[in-house]
């Protein structure tokens, strides 16, 4: 069995955005390259609400994809499109700014507030697509049991099962695994050439390949291969700890483009960037309206 090896552990660091949202920021700006084509990756973890109550008001997004995917908690949101509602435990908000979208996310006061927000970079002839809004529920959500983990299949296929959701510009692969105490799980079903990596969420989780060291939640995980342009698909091997382990899987093919990025903008050029700007300013940034 050829495996592919946990080139990178990046456990992320203390960080606060929006009007206030304690979170912990794992990917960003320094991993563009190396995670193509994920961008940012923030988790966030509280049982006071003081951390995050605050939220995210009111701000725009272009050129990108946002996934905000929660194992517990209440985040209300609405757009510059008209929508408007709430996701909940196991529940994800699938969102495409493309040309420009404004919205916000006002998390609710929660027993526990768990999960993470990935980034998804469009590709330059997508940027200026149509924006658009997508609910994953849980209750559609394809749920695939094993021994010793479910497999919950947000985005892509597992095991010859498809999830609920598919990317219309970028393919992504988006699977949440929970995996009980002191056990094994084996993942080969994406080849080599695309991107891979795993955020863990809760619990412990061993990479290392004896399987021994154990990585605590709220790290990211890059495994690749000795050979990326191989098609072949070779062997995630991981294992849990004591108390067992939840995180997620996340795969997809890099763009392999330049990225001009500022804040919640991200664009090919600085051209581009500066452009988006200018629209803010002048009021004409929104090109689609509800």
């Amino acid at each position: 069995m050829k495996r592919r090896v946990a080139a990178q552990i990046i456990r992320g660091q203390h960080a606060i955005d929006g009007a206030g949202v304690h979170l912990r920021r794992v990917l960003g700006t320094k991993n563009i390259t190396d995670f193509d084509p994920f961008l940012m990756l923030d988790g966030f973890d509280s049982t006071d609400p003081k951390d995050y109550i605050k939220g995210f008001p009111w701000h725009p997004h272009r050129g990108i994809e946002t996934i905000t995917y929660l194992i517990k908690g209440n985040i209300e949101h609405a757009d510059s499109l008209g929508n408007s509602g709430a996701i909940h435990d196991g529940e994800c908000q699938w969102m495409t700014g493309g040309s420009g979208i404004i919205h916000q996310e006002m998390p609710q006061a929660s027993e526990r507030m768990l999960g993470c927000q990935l980034w998804v970079n469009l590709p330059a002839k997508d940027k200026m697509t149509t924006p658009a809004y997508g609910d994953i529920t849980r209750d559609k959500i394809t749920l695939v049991e094993e021994e010793n983990a479910k497999v919950r299949i947000l985005a892509g296929t597992y095991k010859g099962k498809n999830g609920v959701f598919e990317g219309k510009y970028v393919k992504v692969k988006y699977i949440d695994i929970e995996l009980a105490p002191n056990c094994t799980w084996e993942y080969n079903e994406t080849p080599n050439n695309e991107t891979l990596f795993i955020y863990l969420l809760d619990g412990t989780l061993a990479v290392d390949d004896g399987l021994s060291d154990f990585e605590n939640k709220s790290c990211a995980v890059l495994f690749t291969s000795t050979d990326k342009n191989d098609a072949a698909n070779d062997t995630v091997v991981v294992r849990s700890g004591n108390q067992g382990a939840r995180f997620v899987l996340l795969a997809a093919k890099p763009l392999k483009e330049t990225v001009a990025w500022g804040g919640p903008i991200v664009m090919n050029t600085k051209e581009e960037l500066d452009l988006a700007f200018e629209e803010l300013d002048n009021g004409t940034f929104i090109k689609h309206k509800a």
